[in-house]
C-alpha cells in the first residue's frame, strides 16, 4: 500500500447512542439541537475538567483577513454577559478554576478545569463568553498591536519561523480558498491585520456554533444533570459552520529561507503520512515512535548519539484537513547541516525495510505507556474526548486503544511499512545563513527506495 498526498479514508458514522463502556468508566455522547456534541466520562473526584473545542481556525481566516481568528479569541474575553473585561477575570478567578487554550490551525479551544460543585458557575461564564460578548471597539486596536508584536517575535524563534515557511511551501494555499489556509501562523499577516474591523470580526463570529464543536467533559456528577445543564447552558448557541479546510501537499519541493544573523541551520522535512481514519493509523503511530519515540529512537541514535550532527532532532505526525502528515525537524550548524539533511532523509528512506523485533517492541510498550498515563489526567483526558470526537468520530476507550495496539504484530507493521515512502516524496525547507544542498550520493539512494 502507498499512501499518497490526496489518499484519506472513508468517514464512519459518528457513534449517536448515549452509553459508552468497554469495562472503564462510563462514557455518554450527547447531540445537542445546535449541533454540539458533548462526551461525557463520569469519574470519581473532586475535581472536572472540560474541553470545548470549535471548528474555526487560523486556517478559516478569510484570505486577506488573515489574523481573525486568533485576534477573535481575544476580543471574546474584553467583557460579557454584563461584566467588563477585568469583572469576567475577576470571576473566573473567584471560582478557582484554571483556564487554558488557544488557536489552532483548524480550531479554537477554551479549557476549564476547577473543582465539581463550580462546574455550573464555570459553565455559565463560558457561555457568556461565547453567547453574549460585549465586543468593545475600544479594545481591538490593543489586540491587533499585540498580535503584531507576537508576529515580530516570531524572528527570534528560528524553530517556530520555519514551521511556518514549511507549511507554505509544502502546502498549495489556492487549494484552501475561499479560506486563506495552512500559510500563516495564528497571529496573522501584517496585511491581514490592517485589514481587520470590528465589523469583520463580528461577522467573523457567526462562524462560531454547534455545528461541528465538541466538548468533552470529564467529572463526578450525574449524567442526566450534566445533560440538561449543557442543554441549558448553550441553548441560545447559533448552530455556525463547519468547514474542512483543504490541505493539498505539495511533494518533492526544495525551499531555503534566508536567515543571515543565525548561528544555527534549522532543516524541517514534510511527507505525507496516514488519515486518522485509515485502518493503518495505529501501524504509522507505532512506526514514527520507534523512528523519533526517545533515546533508542532511530533519528536520536543516527544523527544525535551516533554523528553528534545536532541538539535537537524529531519527528511527529500532524493532521490537517482530514489527511495525516510527518514533520520531521532537526537544527544543526551550518557547517554539519548537509550530513544532517543526509542523515534524515536516509533514516526516512529506511523505514520502508521495516523495523526490527526490538524496535517493535520498544515502541508499542512506549505507545501503550502513552495511553494510559494520558488518560490520568482530568485535563488531558477531557481534551482526548473532544479529539476523538472530531477527528475519529467516536471516542476511543482506554481498553479499546490497548487492545488495538497489543494485537498489532510485527509483520503488520512491516507489510505497511513496505509501502510507506515519507522520503521520496518529503518538500524540504532549510532556515539559516546558508543554503544547504542534499549530497548527490543521498538523492541518488533516496529516489532508489
Amino acid at each position: 500500500m502507498t499512501i499518497g498526498a490526496d489518499g484519506t479514508a472513508a468517514a464512519p458514522e459518528i457513534q449517536t447512542g448515549i452509553t459508552h463502556n468497554n469495562g472503564g468508566p462510563q462514557v455518554w455522547l450527547w447531540t445537542l439541537q445546535n449541533g454540539l456534541r458533548v462526551a461525557y466520562e463520569r469519574r470519581a473526584g473532586p475535581g472536572f475538567a472540560l474541553d470545548l473545542r470549535i471548528p474555526v481556525g487560523s486556517a478559516h481566516d478569510p484570505v486577506g483577513f488573515e489574523g481573525s481568528a486568533g485576534v477573535l479569541e481575544e476580543w471574546l474575553f474584553k467583557g460579557a454577559g454584563g461584566r467588563s473585561a477585568r469583572a469576567l477575570q475577576d470571576a473566573f478567578d473567584d471560582l478557582g478554576v484554571r483556564r487554558g487554550g488557544g488557536v489552532g490551525p483548524e480550531a479554537t479551544r477554551y479549557g476549564v478545569s476547577g473543582l465539581n460543585a463550580d462546574l455550573p458557575g464555570a459553565l455559565s461564564l463560558l457561555s457568556d463568553v461565547l453567547l453574549r460578548p460585549d465586543l468593545p471597539d475600544a479594545e481591538l486596536a490593543v489586540l491587533l498591536d499585540l498580535a503584531r508584536q507576537d508576529l515580530e517575535g516570531l524572528e527570534d524563534s528560528p524553530p517556530d519561523l520555519l514551521a511556518v515557511q514549511a507549511r507554505s511551501v509544502a502546502f498549495d494555499g489556492a487549494a484552501a480558498a475561499p479560506f486563506a489556509g495552512f500559510a500563516h501562523p495564528a497571529s496573522g499577516t501584517p496585511e491581514g491585520l490592517a485589514a481587520i474591523t470590528p465589523a469583520s470580526l463580528r461577522e467573523f463570529l457567526t462562524c462560531y456554533g454547534g455545528n461541528g464543536s465538541v466538548l468533552g467533559l470529564v467529572a463526578d456528577a450525574d449524567p442526566d444533570a450534566v445533560h440538561d445543564l449543557m442543554t441549558r447552558t448553550f441553548a441560545g448557541w447559533r448552530t455556525g459552520r463547519n468547514d474542512l479546510v483543504t490541505a493539498r501537499f505539495l511533494p518533492g519541493l526544495r525551499s531555503h529561507v534566508p536567515y543571515e544573523d543565525g548561528e544555527q541551520t534549522h532543516i524541517s522535512l514534510s511527507s505525507p503520512g496516514v488519515a486518522p481514519l485509515h485502518p493503518h493509523w495505529l501501524h504509522w503511530q507505532l512506526a514514527i515512535t520507534a523512528l523519533s519515540g526517545g533515546s533508542a529512537s532511530r533519528l536520536f541514535h543516527a544523527v544525535r548519539e551516533e554523528r553528534g550532527l545536532a541538539y535537537s532532532v524529531s519527528a511527529s505526525p500532524v493532521v490537517l484537513g482530514g489527511q495525516g502528515f510527518l514533520s520531521t525537524y532537526a537544527g544543526s550548524t551550518p557547517a554539519r547541516a548537509p550530513e544532517t539533511l543526509d542523515v534524515l532523509l536516509a533514516e526516512l528512506g529506511r523505514l520502508p525495510q521495516g523495523l526490527t523485533q526490538a524496535e517493535f517492541v520498544r515502541a508499542k510498550t512506549g505507545l501503550t505507556a502513552s495511553v494510559v498515563f494520558g488518560a490520568e489526567s482530568l485535563r488531558a483526558r477531557a481534551t482526548s474526548l473532544t479529539r476523538d470526537v472530531a477527528v475519529f468520530r467516536r471516542i476511543r476507550s482506554v481498553a479499546d486503544l490497548r487492545g488495538q495496539l497489543a494485537a498489532l504484530t510485527l509483520e503488520d507493521v512491516n507489510a505497511f511499512l513496505s509501502g510507506y515512502d515519507p522520503a521520496g516524496q518529503a518538500t524540504t525547507v532549510t532556515l539559516g545563513p546558508t543554503e544547504v544542498e542534499e549530497s548527490a550520493a543521498a538523492a541518488a539512494e533516496v529516489n532508489h527506495v
